[in-house]
Order: C-alpha cells, then sequence, then structure tokens
C-alpha cells in the first residue's frame, strides 16, 4: 500500500466532491470556514467536549430521514458564531442546492462553533454574509489555507494560565493519498485548553508558558497542583472535520468521526475537558466503492494528527499572541 502524507500548505479541495473556503476578520481575529460537498455528502459526528456549540448534528445520527448534507461549517464567535451557517444556507439555495422538500430545497448545514471572543474584539462575530462570503472562494486554492484562516483566525492553544501565556492557534488541514485514488484528510480548528503534543515524542509543540521566563508550564502539571482551587475557564473548543471520497454508510461515518478523536488525544493534552467543546464531523463524498470503514477511521486519525500539529505551524502572531514561530 502507497500511503503519502501531505504536509505543505493544501486543503482538502484535494478529495473529489468537496471545496474548501474561508472567510475572516484578522483584525477582529475570528472568521469561518465552510467545506461545500454540492452534490451532497453522507456525514456523521462525534461531540466529546463538555461545552459545546453546535447546529444541526442531531440529524447526523443513525435512524434518522436526511442522509446527505450539502455543507459543514466552522466558525469562531462562540454561540454568536452560529449565525454564519445562514449565508452557508443562502448560498446553496441560490444554486438550487438542498433537500428537495416539495416546495423549496432546504441545504442541510451542520456547524460547529469555537469561542475566540477574547482575542480582538468580542463584539464582531462571523455572521450570514461571512458564511456566504467562505462558499463564494470555495476551491480557490491561491488563498492560503491554513493558519490564521477561516475558523482558525482567532484560535489559541494553552490558556491554563490566562489569555497573556497563550500562544496563537490556527486551523491546520492534511490529506493522506491511502492507496491510489483514496483519500482520507482532516481539517482542524485548534483552540485548545491544552497544549499541543508532538505525536511522535510527546514534547510540547506549543501551549501555556510560564511568564516572564516563556518557557512551556504544561497543563496537566498546572491542573494537578491548582485542583483544589478549581481552574480558571478561558474559551476553548477544538472543532474540526474529516472527509474521505470513500462510499460510507451515515453508521459508518459516525464511526470514522469517533475513530477520528484518536488523532486529538495523540496530540492535545488533556483533549475533550469540561472547558472544550470539542466536535468532529466525518463527510464520505462516496466515489470509490467498497472501502473498509477500519481503514477510513484509521487514516482519519493519523491525518487529525498532522491537521493539529500544521494549525499552530502555520498561525503567525495575532492580536498581540504570539506564534510557535515567535519562540523558535
Amino acid at each position: 500500500m502507497s500511503v503519502k502524507l501531505e504536509m505543505e500548505n493544501i486543503s482538502l479541495n484535494v478529495i473529489p466532491g468537496l471545496k474548501i473556503g474561508h472567510a475572516h476578520n484578522l483584525e477582529a481575529a475570528t472568521g469561518c470556514t465552510v467545506a461545500l460537498a454540492a452534490e451532497g455528502a453522507v456525514c456523521g459526528v462525534d461531540q466529546r467536549g463538555g461545552a459545546p456549540g453546535t447546529r444541526e448534528t442531531d440529524l447526523l445520527r443513525p435512524m434518522h430521514l436526511v442522509d446527505r448534507v450539502h455543507a459543514v461549517l466552522l466558525s469562531g464567535g462562540s454561540a454568536f458564531g452560529l449565525a454564519a451557517a445562514d449565508g452557508v444556507m443562502q448560498w446553496l439555495e441560490a444554486q438550487g442546492i438542498g433537500f428537495d422538500v416539495g416546495v423549496a430545497h432546504v441545504p442541510i448545514v451542520p456547524a460547529a462553533v469555537l469561542f475566540d471572543l477574547t482575542i480582538g474584539r468580542a463584539d464582531v462575530r462571523p455572521d450570514a454574509a461571512m458564511g456566504y462570503a467562505a462558499c463564494e472562494v470555495a476551491g480557490d486554492d491561491s488563498l492560503p489555507q491554513q493558519g490564521n484562516v477561516g475558523a482558525g483566525a482567532g484560535a489559541t492553544v494553552g490558556k491554563i494560565l490566562g489569555p497573556q501565556g497563550s500562544l496563537k492557534g490556527g486551523l491546520g488541514q492534511a490529506a493522506i493519498e491511502v492507496s491510489p485514488g483514496l483519500w482520507v484528510g482532516a481539517m482542524i480548528a485548534v483552540n485548545c485548553l491544552g497544549d499541543v503534543i508532538a505525536p511522535d515524542t510527546g514534547h510540547i509543540l506549543a501551549g501555556a508558558r510560564k511568564l516572564p521566563e516563556g518557557y512551556f508550564a504544561d497543563t496537566i502539571k498546572i491542573m494537578a497542583r491548582q485542583a483544589s482551587e478549581g481552574l480558571p475557564v478561558f474559551g476553548n473548543t477544538v472543532i474540526g472535520l474529516v472527509a474521505t471520497n470513500a462510499t460510507l454508510s451515515k453508521e459508518a461515518a459516525n464511526k470514522v468521526a469517533q475513530m477520528a478523536h484518536n488523532g486529538l488525544a495523540r496530540t492535545i493534552r488533556p483533549a475533550h475537558t469540561m472547558f472544550d467543546g470539542d466536535t468532529i464531523f466525518a463527510l464520505a463524498t462516496g466515489q470509490q466503492t467498497a472501502v473498509d470503514v477500519n481503514l477510513v477511521g484509521a487514516y482519519a486519525c493519523e491525518a487529525v494528527a498532522q491537521a493539529v500539529v500544521n494549525a499552530v505551524t502555520f498561525a503567525k502572531t495575532l492580536a498581540g499572541t504570539p506564534s510557535l514561530s515567535d519562540l523558535s
């Protein structure tokens, strides 16, 4: 089996049936990212964090009627950012795309949000206009695809010691050609309470810094020391999606989303806390048949791990928050 892991500034536009678009306001440090599946894609979701902000996730469960979605939205802005999904629906409706209910086509757009209100401007959040704008540029690989883009524009990591000790997070993507013509990829907006860890060594790549010295403080050690005091709550959440051009059932897509969370566990310490709303969608566009769900799920985990690393590697200093490159 030939496996090729793409680690450059790519996007999931390499996956047939999928187009990725970003819109953001870097002055306000917020934005949104859309994955368009105009022909429809089977979708699953696995939500593990304790503080989620989501839309249209119940219908992704097995035994529910709708079996295909037309886009997935990732957004900043906390719960306010869910409004960006309205713009995605407007764009899709204008193209005649959606679930046919006889009198209209209703686009199905699941969404998840992260909290980025403490960086940039809290009064500017992704809205319908920004969601629409992300759709307009979907598929354009001439634009930046990782780092301070889209839903990752206001992302930060390592917030156990407060915003002043955090580093800039961002949005990362990775794609694996598992076998000729079969793709599995991931797109993750990394905005975690915890630290980002190198999956091969376990070393901290980006996270909470002890000031003024600037060294990594190690979030879980701080948590142990502060256990009797209670932990400060600063806006967090890792959201993302994995995607493949394999043919999967809704049950299988949900399983892939579940397995993909292992990529977060490998690269974020700790993951899935009560202060994170960690949510991963899984999209299957269906061009490749007879593909084992276990294979897709295994490589979804690998892609998620690489996308998390890419998110902090490509992120740049923004709104006074230093990035990983500032420490090197």
